[in-house]
């Protein structure tokens, strides 16, 4: 039976969501803006990394954020994340060149790494697992609305009052969530602890060699995973532990992350060229929309029920079968209602595996690990959602139907490891 939350925890919640919803939605609206950023700074190509940069730092501090968390507590590290990204918000809206440009990009991405997994591991320590299963529907909820609304905010304050506009505006938002976030109450804690200076150096650089995927770039990346495993193995407060991976439902989740952020996220941008094959920006940009609402349906209806029956391993199993039956229509159907009714179906895969893998390694993690539990699912999500479009980049020498057609196997082995995702039913209690 689940309690209503007391109006101090609505508070925090609403400021919790608020904080993710602007670090989602700034992934959004400054695509929008990069042929003014362009413009303004001589066409230099600098302008390229505005979002590499961003999503690269959210990865690599992600783990970071998550193991400070473990050691100082949750709220500190919260609201140190999220003064970090509006410090990086007000960097770009100022910056006078593309290189400090990105530069302040890097301030956003690292703020918004400790976003995700501090509200993530913030939700298990406020509720018990079958109590916050609803409250991570709303990630969902937040990553739809971000991407509905994103360009349209950011091409609407773009054209009004400057690109510079679309990083200013996450101030008052901002510092609104620091209010709400005052109510926040969550145990403080301090262990005595040293650092992982090794262990955080050789994962960045093992994210960024993966991520890059050049010839050079992967050698560095293995080197690095190498060293990491060997460092993190003898490390006193390792940032990643590896005894997580013991634990099968974290293991599976953490795969099932990586094969879900490649196909359901990496393939996005591939999608919207397709739609936007036979039509302008505008009206490809309306034929996302029924996916996006997709996402957001079936994430709160999936979470919805998993709260009600404490049982979450069909929702992924669900997801990969219908994200591999959307992928079969697709290089099959003809037609734009057909080829609609496709993605409505891959929007409803999608959403039923967006935080359901961070419910179910939250119920198993210990206390002591749960930043660290949740910046791995995040880390292994960014992980297959920065390889995917470079992996596919390959296929789409082909056409997108070359794109679809290489998901296939992808789903398809997704599809097989959820089967492997262990059955344990979410706890009442902490």
């Amino acid at each position: 039976m689940t309690t209503a939350p007391s109006r101090a925890q609505k508070a925090a919640l609403i400021g919790l969501f608020l904080s993710v919803f602007l670090a989602m939605l700034d992934a959004q609206v400054v695509a929008t803006a990069l042929p003014r950023v362009a413009a303004e700074f001589g066409g230099t190509g600098a302008y390229a990394w505005v979002t590499t940069a961003y999503l690269l730092a959210g990865s690599v501090t992600a783990p970071v954020h998550g193991k400070l968390g473990d050691v100082f507590g949750r709220k500190r590290v919260l609201l140190g994340a999220l003064a970090l990204f509006l410090l990086g918000s007000v960097a770009c809206g100022l910056a006078p060149s593309a290189g400090l440009l990105v530069a302040g990009r890097v301030l956003q991405g690292a703020g918004s790494g400790g976003l995700f997994v501090s509200v993530g591991a913030s939700l298990g320590e406020m509720f018990t697992p079958r109590e916050g299963a609803k409250y991570f529907g709303w990630f969902s909820i937040c990553f739809a609305v971000a991407s509905l609304a994103g360009p349209v905010v950011g091409g609407l304050l773009t054209g009004v009052a400057g690109w510079r506009s679309i990083f200013l505006v996450n101030l008052p938002l901002g510092l609104l969530a620091v209010v709400l976030l005052k109510s926040l109450d969550l145990p403080r804690r301090r262990k005595d602890a040293p650092f992982d200076f090794a262990g955080v150096v050789l994962l960045g650089a093992t994210i960024t060699g993966f991520t890059l995927l050049t010839p050079w770039s992967i050698a560095l990346g293995a080197a690095a995973a190498v060293a990491f495993v060997l460092v993190e193995r003898r490390a006193k407060a390792p940032v990643l532990p590896l005894r997580l991976f013991r634990d099968r439902t974290f293991t599976v989740s953490a795969v099932l992350s990586v094969l879900a952020g490649f196909a359901f996220l990496g393939s996005i941008n591939y999608i919207a060229v397709f739609l936007q094959a036979d039509a302008g920006p505008a009206e490809g940009g309306l034929r996302l929309v029924p996916m996006t609402i997709a996402v957001a349906v079936s994430s709160a209806v999936a979470s919805r029920i998993i709260a009600r029956t404490g049982h979450y391993r069909w929702a992924p199993q669900l997801s990969m079968a219908l994200g591999l039956l959307a992928m079969l229509g697709l290089t099959t159907v003809h037609g734009l209602p057909l080829v609609l009714s496709c993605l409505v179906v891959f929007g409803l895969a999608a959403g039923l595996n967006l935080q359901v893998l961070a419910m179910a390694t939250q119920n198993t993690a210990p206390a002591a690990d749960r930043g660290a539990v949740a910046a791995g699912v995040n880390l292994a999500r960014a992980l297959g959602s920065a390889l995917g479009p470079v992996a596919l980049g390959f296929a789409y020498r082909a056409g997108t139907h070359g794109v679809f057609l290489a998901l296939l196997p992808v789903l398809a082995l997704a599809l097989v490891t959820a089967f492997a995702l262990p059955h344990v039913p979410l706890r009442n209690h902490h």
